[in-house]
């Protein structure tokens, strides 16, 4: 997907790696919405903000009305509680399942129509390594984003037709303000935040891989072994795998 002059939505772009990914696209000559529940905290020059909840439809809805010219839709935006499934804050997993795979659809589907009257474009989904390896200290988290990976692979096939590239994007540890707080939060929490990836480095790779027709794309090192890992029994998310 060509991203010079291209006209991009983000989520979650008031910071961390959706503030990254707006900045690579501007140095990439593309056309930027960044978006946010708080669009005053988006301090990101050359871009034009919106208001968007994505677990609100009236809200998405919105927007796309606003977006008409979108030919590429990031779902970046996220939420984490460290909330386990049985034992957890039965509101909290709701919200994180609501954030990450109901509102990621309904992101998509609110924008799918936009992209194919503007030639098809492209969707790019932040994915996350302990999608597929859980992560004990935020299992609800993980199961979001197992369930937001399969959601990317089923859109893929189903907005084929229309000519859009559904791409998803595979990411270890990043040091953005919500990992780092977390980091610091849990035991061996030192050692995490010194193997975490820049969240430039992760925006440069994503899209690249997005420029280069990738559907899969694995941003570092943690990915590419817990991706291995599955030929194997499920195991839980370990630091080794960010060596």
């Amino acid at each position: 997907m060509k991203l010079h002059g291209a006209t991009a939505l983000i989520t979650g772009a008031g910071s961390g790696l959706g503030r990254e990914l707006a900045a690579d696209l501007l140095q990439r000559g593309a056309n930027v919405y960044a978006t946010a529940r708080r669009p005053e905290q988006i301090t990101l020059e050359g871009v034009r903000t919106l208001e968007l909840d994505i677990t609100d439809p009236a809200s998405v809805a919105a927007a796309a009305a606003v977006a008409t010219d979108v030919d590429l839709v990031i779902n970046n935006a996220g939420v984490s509680f460290g909330a386990p499934l049985v034992h957890g804050d039965l509101d909290q997993i709701r919200r994180t399942f609501d954030t990450h795979l109901w509102g990621t659809l309904t992101v998509i589907r609110a924008f799918a129509p936009t992209l194919a009257a503007n030639g098809g474009g492209g969707i790019l989904n932040m994915l996350s390594a302990v999608g597929w390896a859980p992560f004990g200290g935020n299992l609800a988290y993980s199961a979001a984003k197992a369930a937001q990976w399969g959601l990317t692979n089923a859109v893929r096939l189903e907005l084929a037709e229309q000519g859009t590239l559904v791409s998803g994007v595979v990411l270890g540890p990043t040091a953005t303000e919500a990992m780092t707080s977390f980091a610091a939060r849990m035991d061996g929490g030192d050692a995490l935040l010194s193997l975490m990836s820049a969240p430039a480095d992760i925006a440069r790779i994503a899209l690249d891989g997005l420029e280069a027709g990738k559907t899969e794309i694995i941003a570092d090192s943690a990915s590419a072994t817990t991706k291995a890992s599955l030929m194997g029994a499920p195991q839980a998310f370990g630091l080794e795998m960010l060596a």
